[in-house]
């Protein structure tokens, strides 16, 4: 054993000596071939350093697939292309809120078909990580809880409080039935080796006192009573109770994660953000491919044995899933983007990294580690097995500025900034999480030619209620009136005015007040709309003030208020309220007027919610007219036929304001056009419509507007990512797919590892147009490449001989392909080739 350098760090230190006797005890066990079926059929443990399933340990690659933000349709497609980027493992959730919405009455169908989404896993031989909670945060309405608990006499949610407790038992309970009764934890041959109780606890723990500890006690004593006989996690919980593994949340666990708490628990990742949630008003999100890459080998190197990528595919929150300001799309920057087509670099690089970990597999399960600081930002960790020639080596530039050379075992390696080269056979680099070598692509909406046609748009406009039943002195609270069956509740009053109350001055108009404490309303004066406001994610209490047109006599004020999904996080989430809470009238002249308990009448929903006018047979209950130039509160529809190919399917909302969309009366989601990011455009513009909710013909689409939007500029479209570049330089490394491991040794497949672009197009399309080709110093990137300096002139030519019509190609990245240079290229500066071509039938 080749004693370090410098000391270990105190989390590899609590491992050495476990690591040390297992690899010399269990190093037989190494042997397995690294594309494993990942069939469970034995016991599921764990020691120090990984997940043991079938008596072997297991590097886990996984990614979070939610299944009620998809549908049953496209689980396959996605669980399919998972397991093509290298991922074996895939983690979800379960949605209490969606398994029993009321009490007592469960969903198991369709989107919340939980067992036909596991036995999907279970098919393509991947394992599964079950995340119970059942409090789940996820950006999901009321964190995954349903809203009837929060009618539960004297309960607190996530707290030693005993009715909190009997209801979350009995439903893990029933969850954890379902999964025996269909054999689909790993002891009975299914693919679930990991469960998860509560999420992400530590964050609130304090605001419970004793309350939280004796809480995060009983749910994990209640977790073991359940007997699944896998390991039950807990992410971010430091003192998760034994034999419970407390595992990291996070971009960068490898430097922030402070390790197990015992030191016989692996080093478990349940969430690396791939890039971050978005709530409307904010700009894209975005994580770089290089980056998500350097964290998984940052992690790997120090002991870390999974990684779950959140998300992996996130998906559309359908209906009214989302919490509190989340918008529709989610997580679109993952892996594979809502419409489930591949984000590339992402998805390649990510699949390349787990390549050269699994190369690295022998000697990262079996090894002892040890680093080496090789200069103020370098170091080496290798992974050696003790009497065995498996070795891996993880050389680390941490500059993020500037390349480096470090020397290692007598070699030089080139290393850019802030990168992690991985060396299988401690000599041999297989991946630089800098270079990417996969190819690169962008997404397109084709607006269709046969959904678009005519949509012969009719409307039905609501009519603000006077005065309803359901009354009170003043405004009563938001989702006490709504019970969370609907964003919208109807405050109504009347008050009279005489000439003496009114401004002097004709001209000037009262101002209607509204302090409320989110999420946003919609106000009507004498049945005329005077405007909307509304709060924001960080805070949503908001005041709405604007002129409106009070007149002598009598005058009805109608407050639609509505809200954009329950929170989803927080201590005492039962607590939380919306809606008005104080109404006044100011410019009077008799001075300021308070409406507050002036005498308010309510009504929950909107006329059109409850007579179901988004189906077919609902939409015959009114009368529709031809549209005018649009208003608030309104209703459109109109028909149209699929879009032609198979493509998936969009709908770009311009000119709408907000409001709920159905496609043959599947809500597809909140829209919000209105509410602008930083760059002055939606947060959202399309908005994914599931091929399984269309018809071949006459397809129903109908629009709940909020605001004053009109549809005649909405259009239908179909995404594609058929625009596929590559950007390959002369010093990138050979692909880790160009290499195997065959006992400890790293073979290459090929004999020619020098550098190459390779192009792949998706769907059996081939190659049509080279839009572009420079070899030389072209910048830019995948949609915007310019031309540098210099270049060959021949690089088109010789891209189009050897790419045009083919579904795939290879160019070496070589001068002698190209010919002579045009231009002065910068001295001493690697070439690089770019290609960006586009893909079609």
């Amino acid at each position: 054993m080749v004693k370090p350098r410098h000391l270990l760090s105190t989390f590899f230190l609590s491992t050495l000596l476990v690591a040390y006797c297992a690899a010399a005890a269990d190093a037989g066990n190494a042997e397995a071939e690294e594309e494993e079926e990942n069939k469970a059929e034995g016991p599921v443990t764990y020691d120090a350093r990984s997940i043991i399933v079938n008596g072997k340990r297991v590097l886990l690659f996984s990614g979070a697939i939610h299944y009620p933000r998809s549908t049953p349709d496209m689980w396959p497609d996605l669980i399919q292309k998972a397991k093509r980027g290298g991922i074996n493992t895939i983690e979800t959730y379960v949605f209490w809120n969606g398994h029993e919405p009321v009490q007592g009455q469960f969903n198991f169908e369709g989107q919340y078909d939980l067992v036909k989404f596991i036995k999907l896993i279970h098919q393509h031989n991947m394992y599964a990580v079950l995340r119970l909670g059942p409090f789940v945060q996820a950006e999901w309405n009321n964190g995954g809880l349903p809203y009837w608990l929060r009618e539960v006499p004297n309960i607190i949610f996530r707290s030693d409080n005993e009715p909190y407790k009997e209801h979350m038992q009995k439903f893990i309970t029933l969850i954890v039935k379902k999964m025996k009764e269909e054999k689909l934890f790993a002891p009975q041959g299914g693919p679930i080796i990991l469960t998860q109780i509560e999420n992400e606890y530590n964050t609130i723990q304090l605001a419970y006192r004793e309350k939280g500890e004796t809480y995060i006690k009983w749910a994990a004593k209640t977790a073991l009573g359940l007997d699944v006989d896998v390991p039950w996690i807990m992410c971010k919980q430091m003192d998760a109770p034994d034999p419970i593994i407390n595992t990291c949340n996070g971009r960068h666990c490898g430097d922030t994660f402070p390790g197990p708490n015992k030191p016989n628990k692996p080093a478990l990742w349940t969430e690396n953000w791939t890039a971050q949630f978005r709530v409307f008003g904010d700009p894209p999100s975005q994580r770089s491919a290089e980056d998500l890459a350097y964290s998984v080998a940052r992690f790997f190197s120090k002991n870390g044995s999974m990684v779950n990528y959140y998300m992996y595919y996130g998906g559309t929150n359908y209906g009214r899933t989302s919490s509190s300001f989340t918008s529709t799309r989610y997580y679109d920057e993952a892996p594979l983007d809502e419409y489930g087509l591949l984000r590339e670099p992402k998805w390649g690089h990510l699949k390349d990294v787990h390549k050269a970990l699994n190369l690295c597999k022998r000697a990262l399960l079996w090894g002892v580690p040890t680093v080496e600081k090789l200069g103020a930002q370098l170091e080496a960790i290798v992974w050696q097995q003790p009497g065995a020639q498996a070795c891996a080596a993880f050389l680390a530039n941490n500059d993020t500025k500037q390349t480096q050379t470090m020397n290692f075992k007598g070699q030089q390696y080139r290393l850019p900034p802030r990168s992690i080269s991985i060396l299988p056979d401690c000599k041999t680099v297989v991946f630089n999480t800098n270079q990417i070598t996969t190819q690169h692509n962008s997404r397109n909406f084709v607006i269709s030619e046969i959904a678009n046609k005519n949509f012969n748009w009719e409307m039905y406009r609501e009519v603000p209620p006077t005065e309803t039943a359901m009354q009170s002195p003043g405004p009563k609270e938001h989702w006490i009136l709504s019970k969370d069956t609907t964003d919208y509740v109807w405050f109504t009053a009347k008050l009279d005015l005489e000439a003496r109350d009114l401004p002097l001055n004709k001209q000037v108009l009262p101002t209607l007040r509204v302090a409320s404490e989110g999420h946003g309303i919609h106000a009507f004066v004498n049945g005329e709309y005077i405007g909307t406001d509304h709060g924001s994610k960080v805070e949503k209490n908001f005041v709405f003030q604007k002129p409106a047109p009070f007149k002598e006599g009598t005058n009805h004020v109608a407050i639609l208020s509505f809200v954009v999904g329950l929170p989803d996080s927080g201590a005492y989430m039962e607590r939380r309220y919306a809606g008005p809470r104080s109404i006044t009238i100011l410019g009077l002249n008799t001075g300021t007027l308070d409406l507050t308990e002036n005498g308010w009448s309510h009504q929950v929903g909107v006329s059109g919610e409850k007579k179901k006018i988004y189906t077919e047979e609902g939409s015959k209950s009114v009368t529709w007219t031809k549209p005018d130039q649009g208003g608030a509160i309104t209703w459109y529809k109109g028909h149209f036929d699929a879009p032609e190919g198979n493509n998936p399917v969009a709908i770009t909302m311009t000119g709408m304001g907000k409001g709920f969309v159905w496609i043959n009366g599947n809500n597809i989601g909140r829209y919000w056009m209105s509410y602008l990011s930083p760059l002055k455009e939606p947060s959202q513009s399309e908005y994914h419509i599931p091929r399984s909710f269309i018809k071949p013909k006459d397809n129903l689409i109908v629009i709940f507007e909020e605001e004053q939007g009109s549809p005649k500029e909405v259009y239908i479209s179909t995404a594609n990512r058929d625009l596929t570049c590559s950007v390959v330089s002369e010093l990138h490394p050979p692909s880790p797919r160009l290499f195997e491991n065959k006992g400890g040794v790293i073979r290459p497949l090929v004999n020619d590892l020098k550098p190459k672009a390779e192009l792949k197009c998706p769907d059996q399309k081939v190659i049509s147009v080279v839009e572009f080709a420079s070899f030389g110093d072209p910048f830019g990137s995948c949609a915007a490449f310019v031309q540098g300096n210099c270049t060959a002139p021949a690089t088109k030519q010789v891209v189009e001989k050897l790419c045009m019509g083919k579904p795939t190609c290879k160019i070496p990245v070589d001068a002698a392909e190209f010919g002579n240079m045009s231009g002065a290229c910068p001295p001493n500066t690697p070439k690089i080739l770019a290609v960006q071509v586009i893909c079609g039938k």
